[in-house]
């Protein structure tokens, strides 16, 4: 771009304070004019913040002074425009400033760098990726017929075909990873980048080493192959943010947040196991990179592929309408057959046995079956800890938290009470608080207490917990999921962690224990949410096609007749979705309506519904329906009140458009109602 050769004006995107009102660019002065995208230091106030040079907007020069840009981060090649347009489209769907979103997704260290020590980072990395070590070329399993037609339909987007999302629609064990790898191999030999996402950090690792078993001898060089996510350090995550803004990552796979990496070059986004809530940021700007990943898929005209066995049902829709297209993997890779479902009537066993355990008899006996055979099985339970609560039956007392309005959760190990919502934590008591009472019992159970009662019911096995508890400590989970690969665990037990995407060869037996708390929830989403889990729970079974016995799923549960089991028992995810969207439909939900979700938080209930009030009154608009205002499910949190009101629209761009006029509003009203520690507004928001 020429220089001019007096000063210039120059819009750039900083973090300003939400209640400044400051939503969009502010302008500096400059020696030169500099390039969208370009890295700067800008004064705000009293502080200097990292800035991004932003496309110039249509506006009058200002008449006031400017105060010019501090810093130029010159040895940095710009964002690109396209890196520029997302961050405009997501800032304005999700209703933040382009700055606020700009300075959370950049790597964290450029916030803290100089110009010279950013140089000194750019050197190190040349000549840290001018090396390359050569490799054999990898062994590629034959394609299923299945799968050979879903990768020619990627290729023929990626050869310039018309571009359409692709939903790839495959059972647990149906080979989609090797469908990945293919894509990506066709994209990365046309001198493409690409850029693969998947929803919890401790899938990444895996996936890290079978994509680098694949394309090494294809992108020998280091750093070719790079992840981005929480669990790196800042200079890693740095590193490797600059090596794919310079083009010498070709994959780089990462959670939620890599949906915003600058990938100058990229032509094929993956977002594996499309349907999990990970992908949906909770805080801040609460945006969703899976559907961010396909705007910024139309936005550049490139393929983006969603896989999944369970889709969620607004991309299952997505694809009944035509606007996706459909790719179907309906068999399991080698012949596995995916695991007979039991559903276990608890109703059939006697009151007290029903009540007073977990695992019922018949489910103890399957187990010490597979344990006689050499066979491995998982028990899943979707909560940590010992038990949900520590109860008196004398005077009724239940540990509650004195900071919110939750249970602390028993954990036996070492024998703390701790809430996890925020993380108050004390030592057991010796004797009920409140009447002294020393016989105080844990009430219910958690995959603690779970692992107790296999170990003592089944002495001899080799009973493993996984769960947030057990895997705090770095490396780890990567140790005891390899001690499950390695055969030296009998009895795999845990949370929701240990049914996502683990290719477990060995398990031939899952059983679900107590998932019934799901098919009554408030929350419209929560039976999508069951069905997804437990389809990925049984997926674990048999997926090495060896083994003498059918690989099995028990379901534990009061309620054998409900539609969401029978669809579960026959592996019926169509019967399933085709039912829960005839209901949303009827409703009036998502897919079929749009909503957002404006949540305030303050001292006092009463101060954070006045705020949520006076927000309802500011704006009406007859095709936008606004809601009373409700407490959150947990309503009070660290001693905090929370409420929400949610707000309903049949046309997307009519709530856009809604929020849109209400938003600086909000700010205003904020100022007034001081007592109001925080508000956010959350469109298509996950948990209702």
């Amino acid at each position: 771009m020429a220089e001019s050769t007096g000063p210039a004006v120059v819009q750039v995107a900083v973090d300003a304070p939400q209640h400044s009102g400051l939503s969009g660019p502010l302008d500096y002065s400059s020696e030169r004019m500099l390039a969208p995208g370009t890295l700067v230091r800008a004064p705000l106030g009293k502080r200097e913040l990292l800035g991004v040079v932003w496309p110039r907007a249509d506006r009058p020069a200002p008449e006031r002074a400017l105060k010019p840009v501090a810093a130029v981060f010159d040895a940095l090649p710009p964002l690109g425009m396209d890196w520029c347009r997302l961050l405009d489209f997501a800032a304005g769907y999700y209703q933040r400033s382009v700055g606020e979103l700009a300075s959370a997704v950049l790597p964290p260290q450029l916030h803290e760098l100089s110009g010279a020590q950013l140089d000194a980072r750019l050197r190190k990395l040349a000549r840290k990726t001018g090396a390359a070590a050569a490799a054999p070329e990898p062994v590629r399993p034959a394609l299923a017929a299945e799968q050979a037609e879903a990768v020619r339909a990627i290729e023929a987007q990626l050869a310039g075909g018309p571009i359409k999302p692709l939903l790839l629609f495959g059972v647990t064990g149906s080979g989609k990873t090797e469908v990945y790898l293919r894509a990506a191999e066709a994209a990365l030999a046309a001198g493409r980048q690409v850029l693969v996402l998947v929803p919890e950090i401790n899938l990444t690792p895996q996936l890290e080493a079978r994509f680098t078993e694949r394309f090494r001898a294809l992108l020998p060089q280091p750093l070719a192959i790079v992840s981005l996510h929480s669990a790196l350090t800042p200079a890693q995550r740095l590193q490797h943010w600059l090596a794919a803004h310079l083009g010498h990552a070709r994959l780089v796979l990462g959670t939620r947040l890599a949906v915003f990496a600058s990938l100058p070059a990229l032509g094929l986004i993956v977002v594996d196991e499309e349907h999990d809530p990970s992908y949906k940021q909770q805080d801040g700007a609460r945006y969703s990179a899976r559907d961010l990943a396909v705007w910024r898929g139309h936005d550049l005209s490139i393929p983006v592929v969603l896989g999944s066995a369970t889709p969620s049902l607004e991309t299952w829709q997505h694809a009944e309408s035509g606007r996706y297209a459909r790719l179907t993997l309906a068999s399991r890779i080698g012949g596995g057959a995916l695991p007979q479902v039991r559903l276990f009537d608890m109703k059939s066993l006697p009151a007290a046995s029903g009540v007073m355990s977990a695992l019922s008899e018949p489910l103890l006996a399957e187990l010490r079956r597979r344990l006689q055979r050499g066979e491995q099985s998982l028990v899943f339970l979707n909560r940590r800890g010992y038990a949900p609560v520590l109860h008196c039956g004398e005077c009724q007392w239940k540990s509650d938290c004195p900071h919110c309005s939750a249970w602390r959760v028993f954990h036996k190990r070492d024998r703390t009470l701790r809430c996890h919502h925020c993380g108050f934590t004390e030592r057991v008591p010796q004797a009920c608080p409140h009447c002294g009472n020393p016989d105080i019992a844990p009430l219910g159970r958690g995959t603690e207490r779970l692992e107790e009662q296999l170990a003592h019911a089944l002495p001899g096995a080799r009973v493993l917990r996984i769960d947030a508890d057990s895997t705090r400590s770095k490396g780890e989970l990567e140790e005891q999921l390899q001690a499950v690969h390695q055969g030296e665990v009998d009895i795999l037990v845990g949370t929701q962690m240990i049914t996502k995407g683990h290719d477990f060869r060995r398990i031939r037996f899952v059983a679900a224990v107590n998932p019934d708390g799901a098919l009554f929830s408030s929350d419209f989403r929560a039976p999508e949410r069951l069905f997804a889990l437990l389809m990925q729970a049984g997926g674990r079974a048999g997926r090495d096609a060896a083994g003498e016995t059918p690989s099995e799923m028990w379901v534990q549960t009061w309620h054998r007749e409900h539609a969401l089991y029978q669809a579960l028992a026959r592996h019926d995810y169509v019967r399933f979705a085709t039912d829960q969207l005839a209901e949303r439909r009827s409703a009036g939900l998502p897919p079929f309506s749009h909503l957002a979700l404006l949540r305030a938080e303050a001292r006092t209930a009463d101060a954070a519904k006045a705020f949520l009030d006076a927000a309802a009154a500011l704006l009406q608009d007859a095709q936008v329906l606004v809601y009373p205002p409700v407490p959150h499910p947990v309503a009070r949190v660290a001693d905090v009140e929370r409420m929400q009101m949610l707000v309903e629209a049949g046309q997307r761009a009519r709530l856009q458009a809604f929020l849109r006029a209400w938003v600086p509003g909000l700010i205003a009203l904020k100022r007034e109602h001081k007592a109001v520690l925080r508000w956010a507004v959350d469109v298509d928001p996950l948990a209702i």
